[in-house]
């Protein structure tokens, strides 16, 4: 199915409406303006479920959260449609503070952490064995975003108190889709066969441990790796 994003339908430019006019859920509305093509039906009810996007018989989600409470609805979709999820990831991030009044600019900076491809798993976790259906795909976005925060002591302790307002989207950087199964062979090391540990395979991927151990978890139950004995205590993976 062709879920390509509409290339007339760019990105606003960073900086443009930063102060005063936040906006909830921006990235989402951004993304899904960029994957809306003309004749396409935007915020449908399908099946007693609110869609973003359906393309006759396909359906396009942009999922900016967790996955896991997309599970029924997917499975009712799933029914009668093609689904694709399309997650965005920030590969860059920005991080803009605003006082508690909403508007008056106090700080920005770039945030150290960089997301990636395999962030992808921190959510797949949740339903792997979808991604053996026949008209289930899901699509990673990498993008480079804002991150709108506001000094109105309404947050997280972790954060002081500061609260996320929204995120907003400066550039697409990238686009991987997984169509199917075999797909998802490109997040392993180039000629890797196995056995590894998960600790191994954290090492070769320069990813950490924990969202290693998800991608093996998500992998062998699209019946792409398999269990191979154990080194130590640790289970290693070989392809199936």
């Amino acid at each position: 199915m062709d879920l390509d994003p509409n290339p007339d339908s760019p990105a606003p430019r960073p900086g443009s409406t930063l102060i005063g006019t936040l906006r909830e859920r921006s990235l989402h509305a951004h993304l899904k303006r960029l994957y809306t093509l003309p004749g396409d039906c935007v915020e449908e009810k399908v099946g007693g479920y609110w869609v973003d996007i359906r393309r006759g018989d396909d359906v396009i989600e942009i999922q900016t959260g967790s996955f896991g409470s997309m599970k029924r609805k997917l499975d009712k979709l799933l029914s009668e449609l093609s689904v694709r999820i399309v997650h965005p990831v920030a590969v860059e991030k920005w991080i803009t503070k605003i006082g508690a009044d909403g508007e008056t600019f106090l700080s920005r900076r770039k945030s150290p952490k960089r997301g990636s491809l395999y962030d992808l798993f921190d959510e797949l976790v949740s339903f792997p064995q979808l991604v053996l259906h026949p008209r289930f795909s899901v699509e990673v976005v990498l993008v480079k975003e804002e991150e709108m925060r506001c000094e109105d002591g309404k947050g997280s302790w972790r954060r002081k108190g500061t609260s996320i307002k929204d995120h907003i989207l400066l550039e697409v950087a990238g686009r991987t889709v997984f169509q199917g199964k075999r797909d998802f062979l490109q997040v392993l090391p180039t000629g890797w066969a196995g056995p590894s540990t998960n600790r191994e395979l954290a090492k070769a991927l320069k990813q950490p441990y924990f969202r290693v151990a998800r991608m093996t978890y998500c992998l062998a139950r699209m019946e792409l790796l398999q269990t191979a004995g154990k080194r130590g205590n640790s289970l290693l993976y070989a392809l199936a």
